[in-house]
């Protein structure tokens, strides 16, 4: 089975048959390229947990596969690798770029296999109504968080799935307090408040990750599998550059809106810096969490 790569071609107009202005444009593409640069560090740090979890989840050639929330692809591409030429990786997400520099790497790479579906992943059964009772594995990668509907995420997966296919989910629990620095500092204590202010501020629950089980339960899932595992970064290893750059998305936002300041931000980025110096210096990740439910009728 082969499907064709589908999306809205980056050239066309938007919604409404409005057209971006150029400088508009290339400024929104600029930032989904630098968000790229960082969701493939996230990806290549976590790659070996995201394999383990998908042959868990007994992830196989010829699989139908849907990739909520996918990004620029670092995840799909690999999925794609995995299901081959008779299966699909169907990518959603809402960031039009992120499905144009998707669509670029399927195609550098001849992946054939890979549809792109520009949506929101809250309203599957709107843009995803042909795939209803087809797919075999849902993976969700660092999703939850956001949206405001998160288990209407869950419930649209479950219409998609096949009797006995499964939601596979990774995701940060506790990300709002986010990293643990030794030496603590007052200013990562400070940006995890802001943060924190900021979820509930945007009106999301920055817990929802602890509930998830529950919604799957709720929804008439039955869990298959459910773990997780922290990991320890130390000065000088690649695991210690991700923080930073997780730090480094969050601030611009955070000091647009008031609840850090442009000082706040320098400060806390000079305790990170200063901490990289010290041979003593640790920081403990948010665990990671494993989850899979399965549909059984």
């Amino acid at each position: 089975m082969t499907a064709t790569i589908r999306a809205r071609k980056s050239s066309e107009p938007a919604a409404g048959g409005q057209t971006v202005r150029p400088s508009v444009a290339q400024a929104v593409a600029k930032a989904a390229a630098d968000e790229s640069v960082r969701l493939g560090l996230e990806h290549r740090l976590w790659a070996a947990s995201a394999h383990l979890l998908w042959e868990r989840a007994g992830v196989h050639p010829g699989d139908v596969v849907l990739d909520l929330g996918c990004g620029p692809g670092h995840a799909t591409m690999d999925l794609a690798q995995i299901v081959g030429p008779e299966g699909l990786v169907i990518a959603l997400d809402e960031n039009p770029n992120f499905l144009k520099q998707l669509g670029e790497q399927a195609s550098a790479r001849r992946l054939e296999h890979v549809e792109r579906v520009l949506g929101d992943a809250q309203d599957l059964a709107g843009v995803l109504a042909h795939h209803e009772g087809k797919v075999d594995v849902v993976f969700a990668r660092w999703l939850f968080a956001y949206p405001p509907r998160p288990r209407a995420i869950i419930d649209g997966a479950r219409k998609m799935l096949k009797p006995g296919g499964q939601l596979v989910i990774q995701d940060f629990v506790n990300l709002r307090r986010g990293t643990t620095m030794v030496p603590r500092s007052e200013a990562m204590d400070r940006f995890h408040t802001a943060l924190d202010a900021s979820f509930r501020g945007a009106q999301r629950d920055p817990d929802v990750i602890e509930q998830l089980p529950r919604m799957l339960v709720e929804a008439g899932l039955t869990i298959a599998h459910l773990d997780s595992h922290q990991r320890l970064a130390r000065p000088g290893e690649p695991l210690w550059h991700w923080p930073r750059c997780m730090i480094e998305g969050f601030l611009p936002g955070m000091i647009a809106s008031g609840q850090m300041t442009t000082g706040d931000g320098a400060a806390l980025l000079a305790s990170w810096d200063e901490s990289a110096k010290l041979p003593y210096a640790f920081a403990c990740l948010p665990p990671l969490m494993d989850l899979i439910g399965r549909k059984d009728a």
